[in-house]
């Protein structure tokens, strides 16, 4: 197999793959952690097996240079840039790199035109690795299409988003999707570990598993975490080697202890980017449904903490309120109502009190989706049925000549009846006798009955069960 040609993009000046040698070298070296521990062969990748393992689909592909355009997809520091470096590594075409967050259409174009002449002259295909392809927008994307669908270019795109969010419909399916899955904790400490071995320090145990769990399945996030609690156990004072520690342990100079992990990293970023949102939203959803107060209180407060939108976590709530509860307490609409109101008026973190008042609420409340379920046979007869003429007697009456049209004539006033109700259809001749709303046996629900058509009375405390 021919040795792997770097392209050093589209806009770079003569020589600048020179620079880039001498940058990678001095990356080597001096760069940061995360950097100097990626993986030189698939075999020293961790986690990832069912794409990276023996045997597996993707590994194969790539060590017989046979990978076709693809898009990895996955949480960060799970291995997408890593995989593109090792096909660089393994394979005879041009590899080239572009940033979705910096390339334009000029710049993509350019690796294009490259790659074509390329092909043209020396028959040599072209890898185009696409970091963070998930910013670059319809236009931008569908430049690609052309080359990616005749085979001029091999995409190889990261994204850290949903792809059937982020990226055009006729891209993906001109491409293969790999799932990267977040590490599981043994994984991430076992690269920790090495990472230790490879730095000559040692660690306590209770520093690394306190790594482990801040960085939260993301290597990368890991590795930078060790590396400031590894500068921090360094400098630590003179004397510091013999502080007794309450809990009887001994810290050792240079050795990195809990103390400098959790100095280094003491709160967890939170992830969200956009399959997390209609994912984490979903779960608050259902556990409001569910009537688990505590779930609902989890799901809201990870999403305040990740920067959700509290007015878009209240407004969920004004529909669930209608949706999952309806009459069956009536009060809940205007308990999310009003919440939507003061996260409105005093914003966060005060709001977060009025958000979890009316998660609370809404849990604990008795649940019918009745309302959602009338509304929903309203539609489908308005849709799906010819729209009947209003029956004569429903007609405005109130103007000149309406009554010799016969509009109102033979409407009955409900008032004038003394129960308040009167029998007479107030539907369409196509819609009448269709039943909309029946009533749950669910808290004020649960004290209505039917009195014939369209009647309705509440039975008060005898109806609830």
């Amino acid at each position: 197999m021919s040795p792997p040609r770097r392209s050093p993009g589209p806009s770079a000046p003569p020589g600048a793959g020179l620079f880039d040698a001498g940058a990678e070298e001095l990356l080597a070296a001096r760069g940061p952690l995360a950097h100097r521990m990626r993986p030189r062969s698939l075999d020293e990748m961790v986690g990832q097996e069912h794409l990276v393992g023996r045997g597996a689909p993707l590994r194969a592909l790539i060590e017989t240079d046979r990978l076709s355009s693809a898009i990895l997809w996955g949480p960060p520091g799970t291995g997408k840039t890593t995989l593109a470096r090792l096909v660089a590594d393994t394979t005879g075409r041009e590899f080239s790199t572009l940033s979705a967050v910096s390339a334009g259409v000029a710049d993509v174009r350019a690796v294009l035109e490259e790659a074509r002449r390329r092909l043209g002259e020396r028959g040599q295909g072209t890898i185009l690795f696409l970091d963070e392809v998930h910013r670059f927008n319809k236009s931008q994307q569908d430049a690609l299409l052309p080359s990616v669908e005749s085979g001029q270019i091999t995409l190889i795109g990261a994204t850290t988003e949903n792809p059937s969010f982020a990226l055009n419909a006729a891209l993906l399916s001109r491409t293969t999707l790999y799932r990267l899955n977040r590490l599981e904790p043994a994984e991430v400490e076992e690269v920790l570990r090495r990472a230790l071995a490879a730095e000559g320090v040692e660690a306590s145990d209770e520093a690394v598993a306190h790594v482990v769990a801040m960085a939260d399945g993301d290597v990368r996030a890991g590795l930078t975490i060790l590396e400031a609690a590894i500068a921090l156990a360094s400098v630590r004072g003179p004397g510091a080697g013999d502080r007794v520690q309450a809990e009887g342990r001994v810290e050792t100079e240079g050795r990195v202890e809990l103390a400098d992990a959790e100095a280094a990293a003491d709160r967890r970023a939170l992830r969200y980017g956009a399959d997390e949102h209609y994912d984490v939203i979903s779960a608050f959803i259902k556990a409001i449904r569910g009537s688990d107060p505590d779930a609902g209180l989890y799901w809201m407060v990870r999403m305040v903490e990740a920067g959700e939108d509290p007015r878009f976590i209240a407004r969920r709530l004004v529909i669930l309120a209608s949706e999952d509860i309806g009459l069956a307490d009536p009060t809940s609409l205007l308990v999310a109502e009003a919440a939507t109101r003061a996260v409105e008026h005093i914003g966060l973190p005060e709001g977060a009190l009025n958000l979890a008042q009316a998660v609370i609420h809404l849990a604990t409340a008795p649940k019918s989706n009745r309302v959602m379920v009338a509304l929903s046979r309203a539609q489908a007869d308005v849709r799906d049925l010819p729209a009947g003429p209003v029956p004569a007697h429903l007609r405005d009456s109130h103007y000149r000549s309406a009554q010799s049209l016969g509009h109102g004539v033979g409407y009955r006033y409900p008032h004038d009846d003394p129960s308040g109700w009167l029998d007479q259809e107030y539907r369409p001749p196509q819609v009448a006798g269709h039943t909309y709303y029946e009533p749950s046996p669910h808290g004020r629900e649960g004290r209505l009955v039917w009195g014939g058509r369209g009647r309705v009375e509440d039975r008060g405390d005898q109806g609830l069960r």
